[in-house]
């Protein structure tokens, strides 16, 4: 193909292949821009029905707009053979990230949340993926997620061996009268192994698979998960600052029953962005932040030693600068102003301890208000 003219695209480079079809680089001279065409399995024109279900596929995948989508400019058909023209996506696929390593805790919250951004916006459509997985995201230049593939697999049934079904690529091998096995199984719910309808559901459950790997570099299940088996990934490879939020957001993803599962994806991208901007102190699980009176109660306790030991040095320091007392407010017997932030011990040694309540002023002074 590479050389070759496909309607008013010319093939470049071949950049891919998978169960998809293979996947190359071309110019647009019409808009003068770069595309990916996808080359479509050949039996595919041989189905009248499944041709068809394609390309009302196709026309819905078409009308999402979302910048985390990449976008579906067309089919094309030269000598019998479909293609698919799409928006080329320059970068590396979230699988070749995570060949690396699992990625900081920032930065997979945020891909993550535009990997729902996206997904929310095809099930609003009515669009559900049905093959989410770190090999159809792909990461661009900029650092940002793009999702491939939507809605795909749902027309693109074939056969495969049955060999380690942990690592097949996209699998839809016949499994049940009532359907097909659409997905990759690592990442297929339960009810998708079953043979059952991909739901959103389903795509939420695959989603919480790939935020795992996300923070942990590993697979949360070995294999596919079968009927309603409780089982668990390992909760403790997560990072220790993963925010509490998003380990409860996972158990919501990732539980067997669809219908205690998170009802919707738009609400894993609220909470992602919400623990996105979260302090990074506040992200280690079992560790608080102080609330105001916490930190209060710290001050009041660094007050107390300070107390103790002005007791002891004022004597012998008594060339230390002097604190000003200033006009009381009301409703206090005084307010002592400290020189600097140092010699808070040897002010509160001073006024004694009542207790005393400390601001700092506008202008950068430290105030004790003895009530």
């Amino acid at each position: 193909m590479v050389g070759k003219t496909i309607a008013h695209y010319e093939v470049l480079d071949e950049i891919g292949a998978g169960g998809m079809g293979v996947v190359y680089k071309a110019w647009d001279t019409r808009l003068e821009r770069h595309a990916a065409i996808k080359a479509l399995p050949e039996e595919l024109a041989e189905d009248a029905e499944r041709l068809a279900r394609f390309e009302r596929e196709a026309k819905l995948l078409a009308g999402l707009k979302n910048p985390h989508i990449a976008t579906v400019y067309g089919l094309e058909e030269v000598e019998g053979r479909r293609f698919l023209a799409m928006e080329l996506v320059e970068g590396k696929t979230l699988a070749e990230t995570l060949a690396k390593g699992p990625l900081p805790v920032s930065e997979a919250l945020e891909l993550a949340r535009q990997v729902a951004e996206a997904l929310e916006e095809a099930h609003t459509a009515n669009v559900i993926h049905r093959d989410v997985k770190p090999g159809n995201i792909m990461i661009d230049k900029d650092g940002k997620a793009k999702v491939l593939d939507f809605g795909l697999a749902k027309a693109l049934r074939t056969d495969v061996p049955e060999a380690d079904m942990s690592l097949s690529p996209t699998l839809t091998q016949p499994m049940t009268r009532a359907g097909h096995v659409l997905g990759t199984p690592v990442y297929m719910s339960p009810e998708q192994v079953a043979g059952k309808e991909a739901s959103k559901q389903s795509d939420i459950w695959a989603f919480g698979c790939v935020l795992c790997e996300m923070l942990t570099a590993k697979r949360p299940f070995p294999g596919p998960i079968l009927g309603d088996a409780e089982l668990e990934p390992e909760w403790k490879a997560l990072p220790r600052a993963t925010p509490a939020a998003v380990r409860r957001l996972l158990r919501r993803c990732l539980a067997a029953d669809p219908r205690k599962r998170l009802r919707d994806i738009g609400d894993a991208a609220l909470d992602l962005a919400d623990a996105h901007s979260q302090d990074p102190d506040d992200h280690e699980e079992g560790t608080l932040r102080p609330t105001p009176a916490g930190r209060w109660l710290q001050l009041l306790g660094a007050l107390v030693v300070g107390l103790a030991l002005g007791t002891i040095l004022a004597p012998r320091f008594g060339s230390l600068a002097e604190p000003t007392v200033v006009t009381p407010q009301p409703a206090v017997r005084g307010v002592v102003e400290l020189p600097d932030e140092a010699n808070l011990a040897y002010g509160a040694a001073l006024i004694g301890f009542d207790p005393p309540m400390i601001t700092l002023s506008p202008d950068g002074r430290w105030l004790v208000y003895v009530g």
